[in-house]
């Protein structure tokens, strides 16, 4: 199993950043597949990006191209999301996850997730 706790979230303006982190304990975490989901009031879970074992390759969702980044920390079992240029459409509670297989948007291919951290943007 894998254990995911996410931290970074808050409040911040329209046109701001803000740095999510997603620590991991447990399983090797090298050996997944890990993403980020947000899900807003309302409103289904997003896949926001993905990033694959090594960190070479990388997913992300139309609406945050450009605008997130996606990275990874094997050594500290750490998954990043820079997220810059940020937009009021952004604030959703954001999730990490952890994946057996292969790179997806599709949080339905995701083993483990960790509870979420609130972003909140205001305009």
């Amino acid at each position: 199993q894998v254990q995911l706790v996410e931290s970074g979230g808050g409040l911040v303006q329209a046109g701001g950043s803000l740095r999510l982190s997603c620590a991991a304990s447990g399983h090797t975490f090298s050996n997944y597949v890990m993403g980020w989901f947000r899900q807003a009031p309302g409103k289904e879970r997003e896949f926001v990006a993905a990033i694959s074992w090594s960190g070479g390759s990388t997913r992300y969702a139309d609406s945050v191209k450009g605008r997130f980044t996606i990275s990874r920390d094997n050594a500290k079992r750490t998954l990043y999301l820079q997220m810059n240029s940020l937009k009021p459409e952004d604030t959703a509670v954001y999730c990490c996850a952890a994946s057996r297989g292969l790179m997806s948007s599709n949080p339905d291919r995701y083993d483990y997730w960790g509870q979420g951290t609130q972003v909140t943007v205001s305009s």
